[in-house]
């Protein structure tokens, strides 16, 4: 999706017109994507900014038809793994929540959720400039995505990301298609405050 085919999704200031341009679709083509594609997506995750350099953030990833995939999309919420299952690949957003000191004392690390956003978005933006989409969700069952991942101790789930190539419309479920488009976002004065809220 572009701007051209998107003239409402304008941005309130001048901005690179790659993040307006980034939405979430649902719908998925039967495409598949390659290992070498996601680990691409990933490097440019690992190289988002992290306090400290501790880089908290954590992937776990399959592709559709692996073992990993199913028991991924098995802990989605049923809305979710309705669509999600139709992706090229599915990668958990997760961080470790702790650090380790030089004299091996474990601290937390109350920005680990903050990085592994940043790494999400890293990712998002690296996925739109292979030409695919990405649509990060929240809704899963979290003991059993725990558990699905062999999630270790000292460590949250954010999301879970749909991969792949943009299908049409009607691959999704009737009660989803008219949701299929890019929305749009609250004014920058709902969010943004000069010296005070």
């Amino acid at each position: 999706m572009s701007l051209d085919h998107a003239p409402a999704r304008l941005p309130d200031h001048p901005v690179d017109p790659q993040f307006p341009a980034r939405w979430s679709p649902r719908s998925f083509s039967e495409a598949t994507v390659t290992e070498a594609e996601v680990l691409s997506v990933l490097e440019a995750a690992r190289w988002a900014p992290s306090a400290s350099n501790n880089q908290p953030a954590r992937f776990v990833w399959g592709l559709r038809g692996d073992a990993g995939f199913q028991a991924i999309l098995a802990a989605l919420v049923p809305f979710n793994r309705d669509w999600a299952g139709k992706a090229a690949a599915l990668i958990v957003v997760a961080s470790r929540d702790v650090t380790v000191a030089a004299d091996g004392k474990v601290n937390p690390n109350r920005w680990a959720a903050f990085d592994a956003g940043a790494a999400w978005m890293s990712l998002a933006l690296q996925v739109q400039s292979m030409g695919l989409v990405a649509h990060a969700m929240g809704g899963f069952d979290i003991p059993a995505l725990a558990a699905a991942v062999a999630l270790p101790e000292a460590h949250s789930l954010h999301a879970v990301v749909a991969i792949g190539h943009q299908g049409p419309v009607e691959n999704l479920p009737e009660g989803l298609r008219a949701r299929e488009a890019p929305n749009q976002r609250n004014p920058l004065t709902a969010s943004a405050f000069r010296g005070r809220f």
